[in-house]
Protein backbone atom coordinates (compact mmCIF):
# COMPACT_ATOMS: atom_id res chain seq x y z
CA UNK A 1 0.00 0.00 0.00
CA UNK A 2 1.48 3.45 -0.88
CA UNK A 3 -0.24 5.55 2.13
CA UNK A 4 -1.38 9.16 2.39
CA UNK A 5 0.96 10.02 5.09
CA UNK A 6 3.94 8.23 7.28
CA UNK A 7 6.65 8.76 9.47
CA UNK A 8 10.24 9.33 8.63
CA UNK A 9 12.56 7.53 10.72
CA UNK A 10 16.53 7.35 9.65
CA UNK A 11 19.35 6.03 11.18
CA UNK A 12 20.18 8.78 12.97
CA UNK A 13 16.77 8.91 14.85
CA UNK A 14 17.23 5.39 16.00
CA UNK A 15 20.81 6.10 17.41
CA UNK A 16 19.43 8.88 19.74
CA UNK A 17 16.43 6.83 21.07
CA UNK A 18 19.04 4.74 21.94
CA UNK A 19 21.17 6.97 23.54
CA UNK A 20 18.36 7.72 25.50
CA UNK A 21 17.64 4.00 26.59
CA UNK A 22 21.03 3.71 27.89
CA UNK A 23 21.42 6.77 29.69
CA UNK A 24 20.04 7.23 33.63
CA UNK A 25 16.86 9.70 32.23
CA UNK A 26 14.06 8.14 30.23
CA UNK A 27 11.89 11.08 31.56
CA UNK A 28 12.26 14.71 33.19
CA UNK A 29 15.62 14.40 32.32
CA UNK A 30 17.79 16.87 29.81
CA UNK A 31 16.66 16.13 26.34
CA UNK A 32 13.19 17.88 26.75
CA UNK A 33 15.02 21.35 27.46
CA UNK A 34 17.26 20.75 24.88
CA UNK A 35 14.08 19.69 22.88
CA UNK A 36 12.32 22.71 23.83
CA UNK A 37 15.59 25.29 23.27
CA UNK A 38 15.76 24.01 19.54
CA UNK A 39 11.89 24.32 19.15
CA UNK A 40 11.75 27.48 19.61
CA UNK A 41 14.91 28.80 17.72
CA UNK A 42 13.32 26.60 14.93
CA UNK A 43 9.83 28.20 14.81
CA UNK A 44 11.08 31.42 15.65
CA UNK A 45 9.25 31.98 19.70
CA UNK A 46 10.63 33.03 22.82
CA UNK A 47 9.15 29.98 24.92
CA UNK A 48 8.39 26.41 23.98
CA UNK A 49 6.32 23.92 26.37
CA UNK A 50 6.76 20.31 25.04
CA UNK A 51 4.28 17.91 26.32
CA UNK A 52 2.83 14.53 25.68
CA UNK A 53 0.19 15.57 22.53
CA UNK A 54 -0.98 18.19 20.16
CA UNK A 55 -4.24 18.07 22.24
CA UNK A 56 -2.40 18.74 25.30
CA UNK A 57 -0.51 21.28 23.85
CA UNK A 58 -4.28 22.79 23.28
CA UNK A 59 -5.42 22.42 26.40
CA UNK A 60 -2.20 24.20 27.95
CA UNK A 61 -2.33 26.75 26.05
CA UNK A 62 -6.25 27.24 26.71
CA UNK A 63 -5.76 26.79 30.31
CA UNK A 64 -2.81 29.18 30.72
CA UNK A 65 -5.05 31.83 28.74
CA UNK A 66 -7.56 31.19 31.71
CA UNK A 67 -10.29 29.68 29.86
CA UNK A 68 -12.54 27.52 32.15
CA UNK A 69 -16.72 26.98 32.27
CA UNK A 70 -17.68 30.35 31.90
CA UNK A 71 -15.49 30.86 28.84
CA UNK A 72 -16.28 30.89 25.18
CA UNK A 73 -13.96 29.03 21.97
CA UNK A 74 -14.36 29.77 18.26
CA UNK A 75 -12.98 27.05 16.50
CA UNK A 76 -13.33 26.95 12.64
CA UNK A 77 -15.89 24.17 11.41
CA UNK A 78 -13.40 22.01 9.41
CA UNK A 79 -10.27 20.41 11.88
CA UNK A 80 -9.73 18.11 13.86
CA UNK A 81 -11.60 17.26 16.77
CA UNK A 82 -9.21 18.21 19.37
CA UNK A 83 -9.14 21.85 18.46
CA UNK A 84 -12.57 21.79 19.81
CA UNK A 85 -12.47 19.22 22.52
CA UNK A 86 -9.71 21.13 24.40
CA UNK A 87 -11.97 23.29 25.28
CA UNK A 88 -14.89 21.00 26.61
CA UNK A 89 -12.47 19.49 28.84
CA UNK A 90 -11.90 22.87 30.08
CA UNK A 91 -15.77 22.94 30.24
CA UNK A 92 -16.09 25.95 27.80
CA UNK A 93 -18.70 26.82 25.31
CA UNK A 94 -17.74 25.81 21.63
CA UNK A 95 -18.67 27.94 18.79
CA UNK A 96 -18.57 27.11 15.34
CA UNK A 97 -17.66 29.65 12.26
CA UNK A 98 -17.73 28.78 8.77
CA UNK A 99 -14.38 28.30 6.32
CA UNK A 100 -13.36 29.23 2.76
CA UNK A 101 -14.73 26.41 0.13
CA UNK A 102 -11.42 26.36 -1.48
CA UNK A 103 -9.49 25.87 1.06
CA UNK A 104 -10.87 25.02 4.25
CA UNK A 105 -9.36 27.95 5.57
CA UNK A 106 -11.37 30.12 8.49
CA UNK A 107 -13.73 32.66 7.09
CA UNK A 108 -13.09 36.20 8.37
CA UNK A 109 -16.88 37.19 7.26
CA UNK A 110 -18.42 34.09 9.24
CA UNK A 111 -15.60 34.99 12.26
CA UNK A 112 -16.82 38.06 12.73
CA UNK A 113 -20.45 37.14 11.98
CA UNK A 114 -19.85 34.52 15.38
CA UNK A 115 -17.95 37.43 17.66
CA UNK A 116 -20.54 39.53 16.88
CA UNK A 117 -23.14 36.86 18.32
CA UNK A 118 -21.22 35.67 20.93
CA UNK A 119 -21.07 39.49 22.62
CA UNK A 120 -24.59 39.99 21.87
CA UNK A 121 -25.99 36.55 23.67
CA UNK A 122 -23.79 35.10 25.32
CA UNK A 123 -22.19 35.67 29.09
CA UNK A 124 -18.47 35.24 29.01
CA UNK A 125 -15.42 35.66 30.82
CA UNK A 126 -12.54 35.03 28.59
CA UNK A 127 -13.08 34.45 24.64
CA UNK A 128 -10.70 32.59 22.21
CA UNK A 129 -10.37 31.90 18.87
CA UNK A 130 -8.40 29.03 17.80
CA UNK A 131 -7.59 29.44 14.10
CA UNK A 132 -5.98 26.41 12.19
CA UNK A 133 -3.66 26.45 9.38
CA UNK A 134 -5.11 23.77 7.43
CA UNK A 135 -3.29 20.91 5.32
CA UNK A 136 0.24 23.39 5.45
CA UNK A 137 -1.39 26.79 4.81
CA UNK A 138 -1.50 29.42 6.97
CA UNK A 139 -4.52 30.66 8.32
CA UNK A 140 -4.42 34.51 7.92
CA UNK A 141 -3.47 35.60 11.51
CA UNK A 142 -2.87 39.20 10.76
CA UNK A 143 -6.41 39.49 9.86
CA UNK A 144 -7.81 36.90 12.65
CA UNK A 145 -5.84 39.21 15.21
CA UNK A 146 -7.31 42.59 13.81
CA UNK A 147 -11.07 40.92 14.70
CA UNK A 148 -9.91 39.54 17.84
CA UNK A 149 -8.51 42.92 19.44
CA UNK A 150 -11.86 44.61 17.77
CA UNK A 151 -14.22 42.09 19.85
CA UNK A 152 -11.75 41.61 22.78
CA UNK A 153 -10.90 38.22 22.28
CA UNK A 154 -7.86 36.19 22.64
CA UNK A 155 -6.22 34.20 20.02
CA UNK A 156 -4.18 30.88 19.55
CA UNK A 157 -3.03 29.23 16.33
CA UNK A 158 -3.60 25.61 15.77
CA UNK A 159 -0.55 25.13 13.85
CA UNK A 160 0.06 21.70 13.58
CA UNK A 161 -0.10 21.43 9.80
CA UNK A 162 2.34 24.02 9.29
CA UNK A 163 5.56 24.45 11.51
CA UNK A 164 7.52 26.52 8.47
CA UNK A 165 4.58 27.65 6.51
CA UNK A 166 4.36 31.28 6.32
CA UNK A 167 2.07 34.61 4.54
CA UNK A 168 4.02 37.11 2.63
CA UNK A 169 2.33 40.58 2.29
CA UNK A 170 2.26 42.50 -0.51
CA UNK A 171 6.02 44.30 0.78
CA UNK A 172 7.21 41.27 0.78
CA UNK A 173 7.23 40.62 4.86
CA UNK A 174 7.02 37.55 5.81
CA UNK A 175 4.60 36.04 9.16
CA UNK A 176 5.38 32.39 9.97
CA UNK A 177 3.00 29.70 11.60
CA UNK A 178 3.86 28.85 14.91
CA UNK A 179 5.65 32.73 15.22
CA UNK A 180 3.28 33.91 17.39
CA UNK A 181 3.65 37.13 15.70
CA UNK A 182 0.08 37.95 15.95
CA UNK A 183 -0.94 34.84 18.48
CA UNK A 184 -1.55 34.76 22.47
CA UNK A 185 0.00 30.63 21.62
CA UNK A 186 0.01 28.68 18.72
CA UNK A 187 0.41 24.72 19.13
CA UNK A 188 2.33 21.93 17.23
CA UNK A 189 1.99 18.55 16.90
CA UNK A 190 4.37 15.57 16.48
CA UNK A 191 1.97 13.09 15.42
CA UNK A 192 4.02 10.33 13.09
CA UNK A 193 1.95 11.95 9.85
CA UNK A 194 3.33 15.53 10.99
CA UNK A 195 6.08 17.25 9.51
CA UNK A 196 7.98 16.63 13.14
CA UNK A 197 7.38 12.77 14.59
CA UNK A 198 8.10 12.17 18.26
CA UNK A 199 5.85 9.02 17.88
CA UNK A 200 2.99 11.31 19.74
CA UNK A 201 3.78 14.41 21.82
CA UNK A 202 3.00 18.48 21.02
CA UNK A 203 4.03 22.02 22.10
CA UNK A 204 2.92 25.19 23.05
CA UNK A 205 4.65 28.15 21.98
CA UNK A 206 4.08 31.79 22.84
CA UNK A 207 6.25 35.09 23.17
CA UNK A 208 4.88 35.64 26.99
CA UNK A 209 6.99 34.52 29.94
CA UNK A 210 4.03 34.60 31.93
CA UNK A 211 1.59 32.26 29.90
CA UNK A 212 4.79 29.81 29.59
CA UNK A 213 5.48 29.67 33.36
CA UNK A 214 2.23 28.46 33.98
CA UNK A 215 1.56 26.27 30.87
CA UNK A 216 4.95 24.49 32.23
CA UNK A 217 3.36 24.09 35.59
CA UNK A 218 0.21 22.53 34.51
CA UNK A 219 2.08 20.25 32.24
CA UNK A 220 2.96 18.89 35.71
CA UNK A 221 -0.04 18.68 37.97
CA UNK A 222 -0.19 22.29 39.07
CA UNK A 223 3.21 21.53 40.81
CA UNK A 224 5.95 24.46 41.52
CA UNK A 225 9.24 23.83 42.74
CA UNK A 226 9.92 27.84 42.89
CA UNK A 227 9.31 28.35 46.87
CA UNK A 228 11.06 29.91 49.64
CA UNK A 229 10.94 26.82 51.70
CA UNK A 230 12.70 24.74 48.37
CA UNK A 231 15.87 27.10 48.36
CA UNK A 232 17.14 24.99 52.06
CA UNK A 233 15.03 21.87 50.95
CA UNK A 234 15.66 20.96 47.27
CA UNK A 235 13.01 18.16 47.70
CA UNK A 236 10.30 20.29 48.33
CA UNK A 237 7.28 21.14 45.80
CA UNK A 238 3.61 22.31 46.43
CA UNK A 239 0.51 21.83 44.25
CA UNK A 240 -0.90 25.32 43.67
CA UNK A 241 -3.37 24.81 40.59
CA UNK A 242 -5.07 21.70 39.52
CA UNK A 243 -2.90 20.36 36.50
CA UNK A 244 -2.19 17.35 34.23
CA UNK A 245 0.65 14.78 33.54
CA UNK A 246 1.34 16.23 30.05
CA UNK A 247 5.13 15.65 30.23
CA UNK A 248 6.79 14.51 27.25
CA UNK A 249 9.48 12.14 27.76
CA UNK A 250 13.12 12.17 27.21
CA UNK A 251 12.96 8.99 24.72
CA UNK A 252 10.50 11.25 22.39
CA UNK A 253 12.31 14.23 22.72
CA UNK A 254 15.49 12.71 21.35
CA UNK A 255 13.28 11.19 18.48
CA UNK A 256 12.36 14.86 18.09
CA UNK A 257 15.50 16.50 18.09
CA UNK A 258 16.87 15.04 15.19
CA UNK A 259 13.36 15.49 13.32
CA UNK A 260 13.67 19.65 13.62
CA UNK A 261 16.86 19.22 12.17
CA UNK A 262 15.26 17.99 8.91
CA UNK A 263 12.82 20.40 9.39
CA UNK A 264 13.36 21.86 5.92
CA UNK A 265 14.56 19.46 3.91
CA UNK A 266 11.59 17.66 4.72
CA UNK A 267 9.64 20.71 3.64
CA UNK A 268 11.56 21.15 0.46
CA UNK A 269 10.58 17.47 -0.34
CA UNK A 270 6.88 18.46 -0.14
CA UNK A 271 7.36 21.04 -2.31
CA UNK A 272 8.91 18.63 -4.95
CA UNK A 273 6.37 16.82 -4.81
CA UNK A 274 3.82 19.18 -4.71
CA UNK A 275 5.35 20.65 -7.78
CA UNK A 276 5.03 17.02 -9.36
CA UNK A 277 1.41 17.20 -8.59
CA UNK A 278 0.52 20.52 -9.97
CA UNK A 279 2.17 19.54 -13.45
CA UNK A 280 0.65 16.21 -13.81
CA UNK A 281 -2.65 17.70 -12.88
CA UNK A 282 -2.65 20.44 -15.41
CA UNK A 283 -2.61 17.64 -18.20
CA UNK A 284 -5.90 17.60 -20.25
CA UNK A 285 -7.14 14.64 -18.82
CA UNK A 286 -7.31 16.12 -15.23
CA UNK A 287 -8.87 19.33 -16.21
CA UNK A 288 -12.32 20.77 -15.67
CA UNK A 289 -12.54 17.59 -13.09
CA UNK A 290 -10.30 18.45 -10.12
CA UNK A 291 -8.93 21.61 -8.54
CA UNK A 292 -5.99 21.74 -6.70
CA UNK A 293 -4.06 23.71 -4.22
CA UNK A 294 -2.76 26.71 -5.08
CA UNK A 295 1.53 26.23 -4.85
CA UNK A 296 2.47 28.36 -3.06
CA UNK A 297 5.94 29.17 -1.96
CA UNK A 298 5.02 29.88 2.40
CA UNK A 299 2.76 26.80 2.29
CA UNK A 300 4.57 23.68 3.90
CA UNK A 301 2.87 20.95 2.73
CA UNK A 302 1.57 18.82 5.50
CA UNK A 303 -1.73 17.79 3.13
CA UNK A 304 -2.01 17.56 -0.73
CA UNK A 305 -5.55 18.09 -0.93
CA UNK A 306 -7.18 18.12 -4.53
CA UNK A 307 -11.37 19.05 -5.14
CA UNK A 308 -13.72 16.92 -6.94
CA UNK A 309 -15.95 18.97 -9.16
CA UNK A 310 -18.33 16.77 -9.10
CA UNK A 311 -18.57 16.00 -5.26
CA UNK A 312 -20.37 12.53 -6.11
CA UNK A 313 -17.06 11.39 -7.39
CA UNK A 314 -15.07 11.70 -4.38
CA UNK A 315 -16.23 8.36 -2.28
CA UNK A 316 -15.73 6.49 -5.01
CA UNK A 317 -12.41 7.95 -6.13
CA UNK A 318 -11.61 6.95 -2.44
CA UNK A 319 -12.42 3.06 -2.89
CA UNK A 320 -10.92 2.81 -6.57
CA UNK A 321 -7.54 3.85 -5.39
CA UNK A 322 -7.61 2.04 -2.39
CA UNK A 323 -8.23 -1.05 -4.94
CA UNK A 324 -5.05 -0.27 -6.50
CA UNK A 325 -3.29 -0.14 -3.30
CA UNK A 326 -3.31 3.86 -2.66
CA UNK A 327 -5.14 5.02 0.44
CA UNK A 328 -6.25 8.40 0.91
CA UNK A 329 -8.05 9.85 3.56
CA UNK A 330 -10.45 12.67 4.14
CA UNK A 331 -9.78 15.55 6.33
CA UNK A 332 -12.24 16.69 7.85
CA UNK A 333 -15.60 15.59 8.77
CA UNK A 334 -17.16 18.92 10.07
CA UNK A 335 -17.72 19.27 13.90
CA UNK A 336 -20.91 20.17 13.53
CA UNK A 337 -21.68 16.85 11.60
CA UNK A 338 -20.36 14.57 14.71
CA UNK A 339 -22.86 13.83 17.36
CA UNK A 340 -20.87 15.29 19.97
CA UNK A 341 -21.36 18.57 18.28
CA UNK A 342 -24.79 18.27 16.93
CA UNK A 343 -28.01 19.89 17.86
CA UNK A 344 -27.72 23.56 17.25
CA UNK A 345 -25.84 23.38 14.47
CA UNK A 346 -26.85 23.39 11.20
CA UNK A 347 -25.41 22.28 8.07
CA UNK A 348 -27.09 24.61 6.13
CA UNK A 349 -25.55 27.28 8.11
CA UNK A 350 -21.91 26.25 7.29
CA UNK A 351 -22.19 26.30 3.13
CA UNK A 352 -18.24 26.70 2.57
CA UNK A 353 -17.27 23.76 5.00
CA UNK A 354 -20.25 21.69 3.15
CA UNK A 355 -18.60 22.32 0.29
CA UNK A 356 -15.25 21.91 0.96
CA UNK A 357 -16.12 18.76 2.70
CA UNK A 358 -18.19 17.24 0.12
CA UNK A 359 -15.12 17.15 -2.80
CA UNK A 360 -12.01 17.38 -0.87
CA UNK A 361 -9.80 14.50 -0.92
CA UNK A 362 -6.01 14.20 0.41
CA UNK A 363 -3.94 12.06 -1.59
CA UNK A 364 -0.07 11.01 -0.76
CA UNK A 365 2.13 13.31 0.51
CA UNK A 366 4.92 12.87 2.76
CA UNK A 367 8.91 13.21 2.31
CA UNK A 368 9.41 8.71 1.68
CA UNK A 369 7.20 9.12 -1.20
CA UNK A 370 9.18 7.75 -4.01
CA UNK A 371 8.74 9.40 -7.27
CA UNK A 372 7.89 5.76 -8.69
CA UNK A 373 5.09 5.76 -5.78
CA UNK A 374 4.22 9.32 -6.97
CA UNK A 375 3.94 8.22 -10.46
CA UNK A 376 1.58 5.31 -9.36
CA UNK A 377 -0.73 8.15 -8.14
CA UNK A 378 -0.27 10.00 -10.37
CA UNK A 379 -1.62 7.38 -13.11
CA UNK A 380 -4.23 5.87 -10.84
CA UNK A 381 -6.39 9.11 -10.27
CA UNK A 382 -6.45 9.65 -14.36
CA UNK A 383 -7.20 6.13 -14.86
CA UNK A 384 -10.19 6.82 -12.61
CA UNK A 385 -11.13 10.18 -14.25
CA UNK A 386 -10.88 8.40 -17.84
Amino acid sequence: MIPYSKQSIKDVDLEAVSEVLKSPWLTQGPKVSEFEAQLSEALQTKEAIACSSGTAALQLAYASLGVNSDSIGIVPSVTFAATANAFRYLGAKVLFCDVNPDDGIISLSSLEEMLIHARKNCKFNIGVISAVSLAGKSAPLAKINELAKKYDFLLVEDASHSPGAYLESDNGQKTYSASCEWTDAATVSFHPVKHICCGEGGVMLTNSSELSKRAERLRSHGITRDTDQSKERPWYYEQVELGWNFRLTDIQAALGIEQVKRLDSSIQKRHSIAQKYDSAFAESKFCGKIDCPPLLQGHAWHLYVIRFRESTLRDLAYHFLKERGITTQVHYIPLYRHPYYAGDHKEENFPGAEAYFSSCLSIPMHPSLTSTEQEEVIKALGDFLH
